[in-house]
């Protein structure tokens, strides 16, 4: 069986091209990052336009680099939620043409759960595991039962911890995306020296599980708003670094949590995905206190990419939607009527 994963929920185009086993045959990616920084972050519709432009040439390279054809491909693996609608769409529908050429099977995937499971590329994980997922535009908390199974625990009820990150760069005068230089920065600084504000801290409710980072990112504005640039702010290493160990922190403390309140077995294996889970420092905490229990997606399947979707779907091809059926696919996995199509 060959399967082919497509990934293009927000800035990267990503395909990846999987056999039976599981060994990646061919795994190529396209940041659209860079070319978005002159808005200081991502722009649906410019997003999904790049999708658009860069799908057909990776398909042609990632088919070269296997030596296979589209007509050896048995299932398609396709993100369909969560993510921006453009960008979905264009992934949805370079996948649906496919099918429709090809005769091939569909399989919708939630990147959100891709993420975790992308962990059993590289670390083979018993069920359950608590997963924690951290990226720019979600953060929450699993229990990941099985490669179909994934009950919310605890999730954002407002930015996620890859937002803060972001959003704070921006504020900082910092390029997008900021987290990479966020965390080479703040290594020079002084995690301790400001206190930046966690989120529903002292929160007794279901919110003791619930991340909140708006307050963080007025909190650090407020700060720089005490300067007229951020170039004259005198210890900007150690401003950073404290906003950095804030993001942190907070996922630490709301990880506690959920390990007291909604986790039965406290020695579950946890595992950590999502762009966010590439920080050293977020690393090193989780590492620090959790020791061996804690495992991390290696760095090079925690930005959003093919490999994972490409994994998720092998794992769960018999779920998968036969053709012609999954012509009806739309970016909220819904069904479309076949008047509507």
């Amino acid at each position: 069986m060959i399967i082919l994963g497509i990934e293009t929920s927000c800035d990267d185009t990503s395909l990846c091209l999987m056999d039976e086993t599981g060994k990646i045959l061919a795994h190529l990616s396209f940041s659209s990052s860079a070319f978005l920084n002159r808005w200081g972050g991502v722009v649906p519709e410019i997003a999904a336009r790049d999708h658009s432009a860069k799908i057909p040439l990776l398909l042609e390279s990632v088919f070269l680099e296997a030596k296979i054809s589209i007509k050896d491909v048995d299932l398609i693996g396709v993100t369909t939620k969560p993510g921006l609608l453009g960008p979905l769409l264009t992934g949805i529908n370079a996948a649906k043409t496919l099918s429709l050429l090809h005769k091939i099977p569909i399989y919708p995937v939630n990147h959100l759960h891709a993420h975790l499971e992308a962990i059993h590329l590289s670390s083979p994980t018993s069920y359950p595991y608590l997963g924690v997922l951290l990226s720019g535009g979600n953060s929450a908390f699993f229990l990941v039962e099985s490669s179909t199974q994934f009950e919310i625990l605890g999730t954002t009820i407002d930015d996620a911890a890859g937002e803060a990150f972001d959003k704070g760069g921006k504020l900082l005068n910092f390029s997008y995306p900021a987290g990479r230089i966020i965390d080479e920065t703040a290594k020079l600084g002084d995690p301790f020296k400001y206190h930046f504000p966690i989120g529903l801290k002292n929160a007794k409710d279901e919110n003791a599980c619930n991340f909140s980072y708006s307050g963080i990112k007025t909190a650090l504005k407020t700060h720089i708003n005490k300067y007229k640039s951020v170039s004259e702010i005198p210890d900007l290493n150690d401003v950073v670094a404290s906003y950095q160990h804030a993001i942190i922190e907070a996922v630490q403390l709301k990880l506690a949590n959920v390990i007291e309140r909604k986790v039965a077995n406290k020695n579950i294996p946890i595992v950590v995905g999502g762009g966010v889970a590439c920080n050293s420092y977020l690393r090193k905490m989780l590492k620090d206190t959790y020791q061996d229990q804690v495992k991390f997606v290696p760095p090079a399947l925690c930005m959003d990419n093919g490999a994972m979707i490409a994994y998720i779907t092998l794992k769960n091809a018999k779920d998968a939607i036969p053709y012609p059926e999954c012509l009806k696919i739309d970016a909220l996995e819904r069904y479309i009527q076949k008047s509507n199509l």
